[in-house]
């Protein structure tokens, strides 16, 4: 008797790493990107200029971590909404390719390893780290009961700025009174700016998600979608413009400002007929968007 032939792994189906980076979105840093950039312009604000090479390491890769175990909760809660809509219908917890319990360990593991950074810096930022982690856990459920679930992600994508406040002013009570009402500013400020780029997202899917029954911004505005999108650019700029002025920010810190408006008033060309790829594209061209505010805050700061 013969014993079988070893199986030979199949070259077109993708390995677990393949698989989980896929699930973390590791191909589409534009992501990260739009929670990278608010959060590190506040960094700059809080410390007056270069917060140091320690918390630039962990806010840049917490901020990487915390998004890919975003990534795992919102497509386990998805999974049955994901595989009606064309976009979404491929992704690894949706076709079965990565089990829940699977996605659910790595978000876990992502989010731990996160927090091991945090415990890094001081209690008023580790006293925040529960909130904004209980905040991107809820999110994704918020589409279900809530017109527009975006206001929570904006709080979720914009919970770094207190964060990188509390760390950057120290403190070493378990309170809250290192993180200045300047700080809770900027996070309305910047949770327009979110409601904006997902706001576009939003309307990608909006035939879908009517068939399907989730809500979205994009449907709660209904013909007022474009014209809502741009007024919440103009509030998220005029209210960062503002406090940066108060902080003692200037004309450089107004140049990037500029720059970004300059790319909104693009991004309603874009958006104006409605169209799918156009609106993907200006949901993806966000980031850039928010490097004009960082480059600009950098530069202020740096040229003092």
């Amino acid at each position: 008797m013969t014993s079988a032939a070893p199986a030979t792994p199949d070259p077109g189906r993708p390995t677990r790493l393949a698989l989980y980076l896929q699930l973390i979105r590791w191909d589409r840093p534009a992501g990260w990107l739009l929670l990278l950039w608010p959060t590190l312009a506040a960094l700059w604000i809080a410390a007056d200029g270069f917060p140091g090479w320690h918390l630039l390491a962990v806010f840049t890769l917490g901020t990487v971590l915390m998004r890919s175990a975003g990534c795992c909760i919102n497509d386990v809660a998805d999974r049955d909404f994901d595989r009606h809509v064309k976009r979404t219908a491929g992704r690894p917890v949706t076709t079965g390719a990565v089990s829940v319990k699977e996605a659910l360990v790595l978000g876990a593991a992502l989010a731990l390893v996160s927090f091991g950074l945090v415990l890094t810096t001081n209690p008023p930022a580790i006293l925040l780290s529960f909130a904004a982690l209980a905040v991107a856990i809820v999110y994704p459920f918020a589409k279900r009961v809530l017109a527009m679930p975006q206001a929570v992600l904006g709080v979720a994508f914009s919970f770094g700025i207190p964060m990188a406040f509390a760390a950057a002013l120290g403190g070493v009570e378990w309170n809250l009174r290192a993180v200045p009402l300047s700080a809770w500013a900027l996070l309305v400020g910047n949770l327009f700016w979110v409601l904006a780029y997902d706001t576009e997202y939003a309307m990608v899917d909006r035939d879908d998600d009517l068939r399907i029954g989730v809500r979205s911004s994009a449907i709660a505005l209904g013909r007022w979608d474009v014209a809502g999108i741009m007024i919440f650019y103009a509030t998220y700029l005029a209210i960062w413009a503002g406090l940066g002025l108060r902080l003692g920010l200037g004309r450089w810190f107004l140049a990037g400002i500029a720059v970004a408006a300059a790319q909104a008033l693009w991004h309603y060309t874009l958006i104006r007929h409605r169209q799918r790829a156009e609106c993907f594209r200006a949901f993806r061209a966000n980031h850039w968007l928010g490097l004009a505010v960082f480059a600009g805050t950098v530069i202020d700061l740096s040229l003092r």
